[in-house]
């Protein structure tokens, strides 16, 4: 009798392990066009595991959807920095093993060991990048627009972009009064708000999806971008211009994360060690025109575009600039007078 359960056993165990082997998936949750498709393939073909990717068009979406699965549902997401520091005081997001993360070490330090997750315990840098002022050169004299301020002018009503990011849009109003986009305090945010109030009207659209499509056609002259978003649009053969406001550039870092809950943390690990390999992050930088945290492709990019300054800019244009932080509870206030400024539009 042992013999015959031994030899059913054996091929029920050769088709359980057949069957693990065909469901080999990592679930990726990531920003609308952020990573090339090409880099999906090649990871499914020298792994096997199959690349279940599904995007989003801000943070507080792919928060919300994080949120209410409680962590389930992926295996990577990709939040911005604050983002980071908010969903791991939440308990979100899985620590992260860097023993299986053998090209961490790529990284340059430093983007690494920043206040919104100190040592990288839960996110390891994805890109980095700014949001400051696009302007289509066929309209508006690019020499013109030096500040945040300039968004402000009458003839540039009806023609603005402005992203569909509530931390961002405040931050340019923030910094217009002098404070800091990471301000907590009731008054600055009123304040900002009150100064948002007279720009909105001018607004034509709220884009975070894809923020060069309205410039490509010609929708809109003027307004917040993000710079990798510029340097399509550049590639694209549009005279849009990148400028970095005076009052202070938005600089950012997306991150890889592990909800809590992933089902698949191994390939998540997996995943997020083969977009460190330097060549698989240079061709993710060049194709997305965002810069890389990672110094051994860095080396590896074409001169024009390590000498790029819409995508790797020089000290002098961030020297203004500021990392978005989680604010607390004052993001309940920003909130309030978000709603109030899209529905008084």
């Amino acid at each position: 009798m042992k013999r015959l359960l031994t030899t059913l056993a054996a091929p029920l165990l050769l088709v359980a392990a057949s069957a693990a082997a065909e469901t080999q998936e990592v679930y990726v949750y990531n920003w609308s066009e952020y990573m090339p498709e090409s880099v999906l393939e090649q990871f499914t073909a020298e792994t096997g595991i199959q690349v279940r990717y599904t995007t989003y068009d801000s943070n507080e979406a792919m928060y919300a959807k994080v949120k209410v699965l409680d962590g389930k549902g992926y295996d990577i997401v990709v939040p911005s920095t604050y983002y980071i520091s908010k969903m791991r005081r939440e308990g979100l997001l899985a620590p992260i093993d860097h023993t299986k993360l053998p090209h961490y070490t790529n990284l340059d330090p430093k983007l690494l060991d920043k206040p919104y997750d100190p040592g990288n315990q839960y996110s390891i840098p994805y890109l980095w990048g700014t949001t400051g002022i696009g302007v289509d050169a066929r309209v508006v004299d690019p020499s013109t627009v030096t500040a945040w301020a300039d968004l402000w002018r009458p003839e540039l009503a009806g023609k603005l972009l402005l992203t569909n990011d509530m931390r961002e849009v405040f931050h340019i109003g923030l910094r217009l009064k002098g404070f800091s986009g990471n301000s907590s305090k009731p008054e600055e945010i009123e304040a900002a708000y009150q100064a948002l109030t007279e720009l909105v009207p001018g607004v034509k659209v709220f884009n975070s999806d894809s923020p060069k499509m309205p410039y490509l056609a010609r929708e809109v002259a003027a307004g917040m971008i993000w710079n990798g978003e510029a340097y399509q649009a550049q590639q694209e053969g549009a005279d849009i211009r990148y400028i970095y406001p005076k009052e202070g550039v938005i600089i950012w870092a997306d991150s890889l994360a592990i909800p809590k809950n992933a089902p698949n943390i191994d390939n998540a690990h997996r995943f997020i060690d083969f977009l460190l390999r330097p060549e698989i992050a240079k061709a993710i930088s060049e194709e997305v025109g965002y810069a890389t945290p990672n110094r051994a492709a860095v080396a590896l990019l074409d001169e024009a575009v390590r000498n790029d300054r819409t995508v790797y800019p020089q000290e002098a244009d961030l020297a203004n600039g500021e990392f978005q932080l989680d604010v607390g509870e004052a993001i309940t206030i920003y909130e309030k007078y978000w709603e109030k400024l899209k529905a008084g539009r």
